[in-house]
């Protein structure tokens, strides 16, 4: 059977391919440590369960209106007022199955076969595949050296055009964990200001997981909010993964496409998960406060851990639950008959090997990195991060 063009274009996600091989491995008994996928380990609060439950004995079993049910839109559009000062009204709003979703609605709906879009590396996996499925042009922008994995005004100046349509990119940023200043925000808003054909995408879904003190969505800057869509979810902040519950704001014509486009493929968001993200969106920002800080003790353990790994260099995550060290200084070294070639190798190894699933930059658009989650407990990120550091060390 020949399968379609489109189908051809895409490639398997590589957080979601360790992860299979990862389960492979693990039904056949081997003790896999799995930090591939981001996934908190959390539980869900107790709060949006008991919303949920109630949800269903109050019937909430019928078909939603395709965009969300108006209530979860109206908190939305006030999470967004309140949390990032962005103005959405409801029907700029609307509720996808996960931001991933709502990321395709956007792509679909702006993009045609050849126009142009931009993304700051690293990036997504999901970011990449999606515009090469509408067979976009896409422009990447490679970091600076010693600039924590962030592009600079300069570097937009230098790619940017009049041809070009969309800006995707998410702070805080999956895979670096790297989070943008106001100021360095304002700086690529300028930029962004002599080219008012080109959207900006903002990923927020890692919005509660800052490291930081100064969170800034680049919509709220002077200027932007017209041509900036926001996306987030529920997936990090609250450990919803399993929930598919997405949203984004947008100006309105823009929203209007995506419920359209939606509206053919999904049609709206699971009505029980409605239900329970209307009762997350309405609580005080301030629940999220004990998950960030576990996180934060995660981020100290993982760097020191891997500082002490000779080979390892990394820049300081502000955000998320990331690491990205390049490995590159690993390259031609040897292991039981293996030679470590490329970021991938040393994934392979260290999944064959030492147990441990991690994944390669290669899908990130870093091919020299490797990509880190410590979304697991402080118990199991110790065991992995020796498993890994004795590996490397046995290196030749």
């Amino acid at each position: 059977m020949q399968l379609s063009d489109i189908h051809s274009r895409l490639k398997e996600s590589s957080t979601l391919a360790m992860a299979r091989r990862s389960r492979e491995l693990m039904a056949e008994g081997v003790d896999i440590i799995n930090l591939s996928l981001g996934e908190p380990d959390l539980d869900v609060p107790d709060f949006i369960k008991e919303a949920a439950i109630q949800a269903i004995k109050d019937n909430w079993s019928k078909y939603p209106p395709v965009n969300g049910f108006l209530d979860l839109r109206e908190a939305i559009s006030n999470k967004f007022e309140r949390d990032n000062q962005l103005s959405y009204g409801p029907d700029q709003i609307v509720v996808s199955t996960g931001a991933k979703q709502s990321l395709f609605n956007i792509v679909l709906s702006i993009l045609s076969a050849g126009d142009e879009a931009i993304l700051p590396a690293p990036y997504w996996v999901t970011y990449y595949e999606q515009l090469r499925l509408v067979d976009a042009s896409i422009k990447v922008i490679e970091p600076l050296s010693g600039n924590n994995s962030k592009i600079t005004p300069q570097q937009l100046a230098a790619v940017i055009s009049k041809r070009s349509k969309l800006f995707i990119f998410s702070s805080p940023c999956n895979p670096t964990g790297a989070v943008y200043s106001r100021s360095e925000l304002e700086g690529l808003a300028e930029v962004f200001k002599q080219y008012p054909n080109c959207i900006v995408v903002s990923d927020e879904i890692y919005e509660h997981i800052n490291f930081t003190d100064d969170a800034c969505s680049i919509g709220s800057i002077e200027g932007m909010q017209d041509r900036t869509i926001t996306v987030n979810g529920l997936s990090k902040a609250f450990a919803m993964t399993g929930w598919r519950i997405g949203y984004m704001g947008a100006p309105l014509e823009i929203a209007k496409a995506c419920s359209k486009m939606q509206g053919q493929c999904t049609s709206g968001t699971n009505t029980i998960a409605q239900r329970a993200a209307l009762a997350a969106i309405q609580a005080d920002p301030s629940v999220t406060e004990p998950m960030q800080e576990e996180f934060r003790a995660r981020r100290e353990l993982v760097m020191a851990k891997l500082r002490e790994i000779d080979g390892f260099h990394l820049d300081r995550p502000d955000g998320a639950f990331y690491v990205m060290p390049d490995i590159s200084a690993l390259y031609g070294k040897r292991f039981e008959g293996h030679t470590i070639n490329s970021s991938k190798d040393l994934c392979d190894l260290l999944l064959d090997k030492a147990h441990v699933a991690v994944v390669s930059g290669e899908g990130f658009g870093a091919k020299d990195r490797i990509r880190i989650s410590y979304a697991s407990s402080q118990e199991l990120l110790n065991k992995a991060l020796t498993r890994i550091a004795d590996l490397v060390v046995k290196l030749q």
